[in-house]
């Protein structure tokens, strides 16, 4: 073969169709029977493409090893991104925060779009799991084994594996393992836009219960915040999830350490004097009702309990009787319901793997292997990632076309 790409999701799929634009003869293999497992539940089965945004706010936006990536992102940046997809006869549209999407909501179409571009460049897609990447016998090219036990002799080879996130998809982590036999080394790998773990039976209770609009701010044991956003927060059995939850978690690093807690900000619109002014008035409505009944109007019913139990006040207590401090009480619970973080949930359930391939030890142009003669590296497989946003795949594209332009200008030297 002269060029073998392993891995047929968002950056394998783009650098087999970038080195075949220049005429490389190009074979996919993926050990799944599709391509694009992945990208079928991006975006929750929608596909976040990327982000329209200029090449900086990527870049900004990526907080791991960002410096890496000028080259490639500004070579394919997004705007790039989203004609090669419209050119794919593919629509897309641009929603909130500037994260675009196909305008049918599904991400089958960006799927079945590089499919058939695969197709009318007559890359042919193989199935096997790779498990082995050593130089050829004789000294020339390199030998890839599969666990079926076939082995394809290559001139060169782009590795896009993944990370070792939503292991279901094929994203088992094989590429670290054929990367470090290739002589590179793989940084600590840690989950990424994954949901919290918390010990507050709180989260249990409201289990379920989504909350729109809803300020956050992640604060360290010494109250420094490390993370701040607002959005939609969703409890869950284990502790919090959501897309602000997510987006929070790519600056978590410090668990054990750093003594995490998710501070709420129940009624972000409303700054303390005006919400105290807004208690005062509630309740003088309804004095002659119970405290647990008032909670009501001011929070989602599942969380009426947390908050009297929050705030040590009985719910059979009358408003009428309610004294000025339990009424501060309620409203530091509000502006300010506190969540202990205990750590993330496990990588299986990551968004990304965060950590990956040393990328001093790969070229930023081309992808190219500073260790290993005619290997290349993209996409997820390098330790880059980024938040919430497009962000993540647009790395994956740009990363992609790199590695394989790279190969095809490595192959015709």
């Amino acid at each position: 073969m002269e060029l073998l790409v392993i891995g047929g999701g968002a950056a394998g799929m783009m650098a087999a169709l970038a080195a075949a634009e220049q005429g490389v003869k190009v074979t996919l293999l993926e050990r799944n029977q599709k391509v694009g497992r992945k990208l079928y539940i991006t975006g929750k089965g929608r596909c976040n493409v990327t982000n329209h945004c200029p090449p900086e706010e990527v870049l900004r936006n990526t907080p791991r090893n960002g410096k890496f990536l000028y080259s490639a992102v500004n070579r394919f940046p997004p705007q790039e991104v989203e004609a090669f997809f419209e050119g794919l006869g593919v629509p897309l549209k641009v929603e909130r925060g500037n994260r675009v999407y196909p305008a049918s909501d599904k991400a089958a179409n960006i799927i079945d779009g590089l499919f058939q571009a695969l197709r009318r460049k007559k890359v042919p897609v193989l199935h096997g799991r790779a498990v082995s990447l050593t130089p050829a016998e004789g000294g020339e090219g390199l030998a890839v084994e599969t666990e079926e036990g076939q082995c394809y002799t290559c001139k060169a080879v782009i590795l896009a594996t993944g990370g070792c996130s939503y292991p279901l998809t094929g994203s088992t982590g094989d590429g670290y393992e054929m990367a470090r036999q290739a002589g590179h080394t793989v940084t600590p790998l840690r989950p990424s836009l994954v949901p919290l773990e918390s010990p507050d039976p709180c989260c249990g209770q409201m289990q379920g219960l989504s909350l729109r609009n809803v300020g956050l701010q992640i604060k360290t044991k010494t109250d420094k915040v490390v993370y701040q956003d607002m959005g939609e927060l969703l409890f869950t059995h284990f502790g919090l999830s959501g897309p602000i939850i997510l987006s929070a978690s790519a600056h978590l690093t410090d668990y054990q350490g750093a003594g995490y807690r998710a501070c709420l900000d129940l009624k972000p619109a409303l700054d303390r004097q005006k919400l105290d002014a807004r208690l005062v008035r509630d309740f003088a409505e309804r004095a002659n009702q119970n405290y647990s009944n008032a909670l009501g109007g001011l929070a989602p019913q599942s969380m009426v309990p947390v908050l009297a139990a929050r705030t040590g006040i009985p719910g059979d207590t009358k408003v009428h009787d309610l004294r000025r401090e339990q009424r501060r009480t309620l409203l530091d619970a509000l502006k300010n319901f506190e969540i202990p973080i205990s750590g993330p949930r496990p990588i299986e359930e990551a968004i990304v793997t965060s950590g990956g391939v040393k990328v001093g030890e790969v070229d930023p142009r081309t992808m190219a292997s500073k260790k290993c003669p005619g290997l290349f590296l993209a996409g997820e497989l390098l330790d880059v990632d980024a938040y919430t946003g497009g962000f993540n795949l647009q790395i994956a594209w740009s990363t992609g076309r790199a590695a394989g332009l790279g190969a095809a200008a490595w192959l015709r030297d």
